[in-house]
């Protein structure tokens, strides 16, 4: 039988698969194989084992390619073709035990099914505002990106048009597939961006932009193209459409949006969305879908525009992500990659010919080539750096699960047939396989974080403001950092500048957000959706006020993936050329030892900022939770505060005395200036040794008058004499905060023996991991400094 003019369906509007043929109807159920009936003629065990061969084949791909640093869905659509007419598929037996008739109706059920909540979820993370805020820059490159491979697919189209069947000729296929073409789709860029860090990145920051800007731009081409294929069959057809799509869209604004708010005016702060308002609008997606459907309109078409009104970000559109998204992502997405790889058949595309393919093939090369030198061409004239132009443009050549969807209904529309369905696929998959490790090898989004110049607090004259960015995860760490301000004793002979940096997670959006309050006052109802940010800001905003002329303030927010958030720390302390990024943490004890509490619940954000950052960091470790009001000065001079500095030796360590130093000018601190010194010298940097004698010497000399300072020196043989000596110190005498360097620089006879008893010791180097976890070390608070790292 010649399958080359198959579509998916055998009616009008049906949903069976290839040639008529007639089966003995299956039962839903099995009483057992104990009863002597076979699971796998079964429709219901049958799915079931369809969908547990898929996940397994998708993992086991996932893992083969993750060292080639491959996309999720790349594993996913080669799952898809092992299981079709080109692997297993090929085998008659296989597809009896497996995928039998009776269940690939429904696998394609399903799969369409996972498809139109797939792009329903993608459209409640999409954020239209984003448009609104997008420069011009960003606009002409998408209307370049758009416009030429539009101009070119067409032109390209209409030359050869003579070589193409009956339905591919005519204007309204051409159109369509060059307006799918030149479309540069949001959700697959957020994924690839996603999957290789690089949402916050420079990169990643404009070509989600441009990606939305380009979406909303293509899909008007190819409304207007679906319209033209209603003309194919009457003048009626496309009356009735229209009517249709409008009618639609009026209800979607004028009911449904206003029922949203509603659901957000009477959901409590902070809490989430109720579960009865989540199954509504999960219904909704349903009856969208259906009616979408039944006008003639792509089945996607409304759960995409229902996506779209609903506010992303909390708490409605975190709400539906969070509950929807891992089941449909992990247990839905596979049906639609099976019906997918089911129909990719290669031996198709060699049967049918180049006389067949040959006028497909060439107007998707020319849409991918267009594309990328289109979005170059475009980058580069609005002074995009090269590399950065190029790394765009790849991206923005990227395709993903909605030109899948749109490759099915081009199918279903018979603008194109199985065998260009199959090439279509192959051409997705090499493209995707291709482009994503380029990127990853040509944009190195830390790169930008690499300073020659110093940007410590050690190297900052005497007199120049210091320049802290304060992150702030939420409203209860800002007590600790105000503290900490405090003490750091801003003047205005030594003024400070202050980068308060609230970051919030980004859940139920797609694009990250950063937000400079102080030209951007409250954009979107930011105080609506995060009250946190209210409340952090009018705390810091009334220290400032309390500090006159000494303290400048200013104020950001980022929404941001927990991956990525290191890269808009680095950056905006970059930018704002900060000399010290304070993180703070918690410990929150478990028996004899502590655990820090992680922003977002894992080390991600600190060790990446520790990696990347263009400055000094420190990790303020708040130990006691005393949540009291910010330090006072009192004019009476009493030493009200004590201070401790472990000085081991290093580059870290001269940070320590150096901020130390800032402190002891604040009347109400006392400090207590520990050197630990090897009986064995041998193991000592002279270098290192001649550096750390200079600060020393000149700390002391300095402060030699100073009754609330105290230098002391202790020696020490190995990692157990300094625990010891630790433990002492804090037995002796209450300590409010202990401050000490990371680990660069540090003998190391002094923690020999230490590497055993520490459980944090990459993040907080040992001996700041041994204070913050030791419980004989009561304290308010500790902080752990690393100097800056040059690098080249």
């Amino acid at each position: 039988m010649d399958m080359t003019g198959a579509k998916f369906h055998t009616s009008n509007r049906g949903t069976a698969a290839v040639p008529l043929v007639c089966v003995r109807a299956q039962g839903s159920h099995a009483f057992g194989i104990f009863y002597g009936q076979n699971p796998i003629f079964v429709s219901y065990d049958m799915v079931l084992a369809d969908l547990i061969l898929m996940i397994f084949l998708i993992q086991t791909v996932r893992f083969l390619l993750k060292p080639f640093r491959q996309p999720r869905l790349v594993a996913e659509l080669i799952a898809g073709i092992i299981i079709g007419p080109c692997l297993l598929g090929k085998s008659k037996r296989f597809n009896e035990i497996m995928f039998p008739l009776y269940s690939r109706f429904v696998l394609r059920t399903l799969g369409i099914f996972a498809l139109m909540l797939w792009v329903f979820v993608s459209g409640v993370k999409m954020d239209l505002t984003l448009i609104k805020r997008s420069g011009k820059k960003h606009l002409y490159i998408a209307m370049v990106s758009v416009m030429l491979p539009f101009l070119t697919v067409m032109a390209i189209g209409l030359i050869i048009r003579k070589l193409m069947d009956h339905e591919m000729a005519k204007i309204s296929s051409i159109g369509g597939i060059a307006s799918g073409l030149s479309v540069t789709t949001f959700p697959i860029h957020y994924t690839v961006l996603e999957e290789l860090n690089l949402l916050s990145s420079e990169v990643g920051n404009m070509a989600l932009s441009v990606a939305l800007i380009s979406d909303s731009i293509g899909m008007n081409f190819i409304t207007v193209f679906e319209a033209l294929k209603q003309v194919d069959i009457s003048a009626g057809t496309l009356v009735w459409y229209l009517i249709s799509m409008v009618v639609l869209v009026a209800f979607l604004l004028s009911a449904i949006r206003p029922a949203l708010f509603w659901i957000i005016d009477h959901t409590p702060e902070g809490q989430a969305v109720h579960e009865s308002y989540v199954v509504a609008i999960l219904l909704g997606v349903f009856v969208v879908g259906f009616l979408t459907d039944m006008f003639g309109l792509a089945v996607a078409f409304g759960p995409f525009c229902l996506g779209l009104l609903i506010p992303n970000g909390p708490p409605l559109g975190a709400t539906l992500v969070e509950k929807s998204e891992t089941i449909l992502k992990e247990i839905m997405m596979p049906f639609a990659f099976a019906f997918i790889g089911l129909h990719t058949d290669f031996s198709a595309m060699t049967e049918a010919g180049w006389t067949t393919l040959g006028p497909l093939f060439t107007m998707v090369i020319s849409g991918y080539v267009s594309k990328f030198l289109a979005t170059m061409i475009g980058a580069f004239m609005v002074a995009v750096p090269s590399r950065d132009s190029l790394t765009l443009s790849l991206v923005l050549s990227l395709r993903g699960q909605v030109e899948l969807a749109l490759y099915i209904h081009w199918v279903d529309k018979n603008m194109i047939r199985l065998p260009g369905f199959s090439m279509m696929i192959f051409l997705t998959t090499i493209l995707l396989a291709t482009l994503t490790p380029l990127i990853s090898v040509i944009y190195d989004p830390s790169k930008p974080y690499k300073v020659l110049k110093r940007r410590t607090i050690q190297h900052t004259p005497p007199g120049e403001e210091v320049r802290i960015l304060v992150c702030i995860r939420d409203k209860k760490s800002v007590p600790s950092l105000v503290n900490l301000l405090e003490v750091t004793y801003p003047t205005l002979q030594n003024p400070l500048s202050v980068y308060a940096f609230h970051l919030v997670e980004l859940i139920g959006r797609a694009n990250p957000v950063f937000i400079d309050h102080d030209n951007d006052p409250d954009p979107d109802d930011l105080s609506i959706r995060f009250p946190d940010s209210e409340a952090i800001r009018n705390a810091l905003i009334l220290y400032q006020e309390n500090r006159d002329e000494s303290v400048k303030l200013h104020f950001f927010t980022a929404l941001a993936a927990k991956r990525t958030m290191f890269q808009d720390v680095c950056k905006l302390a970059l930018n704002s050329k900060a000399t010290i990024i304070i993180l703070p943490l918690e410990r929150q004890y478990d028996g004899e030892m502590g655990t820090a509490e992680q922003w977002g619940g894992g080390q991600t954000l600190n060790t990446e900022v520790l990696s990347h950052a263009p400055c000094s960091v420190g990790l303020l470790i708040d130990k006691a939770h005393r949540w009291h009001l910010p330090l006072t000065r009192c004019s009476g001079g009493t030493t009200s505060h004590d201070f401790i500095v472990l000085f081991l030796g290093g580059p870290d360590s001269r940070e320590c005395l150096a901020y130390a130093d800032h402190m002891v000018a604040n009347p109400n601190v006392s400090l207590t200036l520990v050197r630990f010194l090897s009986s064995n010298p041998e193991g000592d940097d002279e270098r290192q040794k001649k550096l750390d004698d200079g600060l020393v010497t000149w700390f002391w000399v300095k402060n030699e008058a100073n009754e609330r300072v105290i230098y002391r020196e202790v020696v020490v043989k190995d990692g157990a004499d300094t625990a010891a000596a630790i433990k002492a110190m804090a037995e002796e005498k209450f300590y409010h905060l202990w401050i000490v360097g990371r680990k660069q620089g540090i003998n190391e006879s002094l923690l020999e023996g230490l590497s055993t008893w520490t459980d944090n010791q990459e993040e907080l180097g040992i001996i700041g991991d041994y204070v913050s976890s030791s419980d004989f070390v009561d304290a308010d608070s500790v902080l752990v400094v690393q100097k800056q790292i040059l690098r080249v």
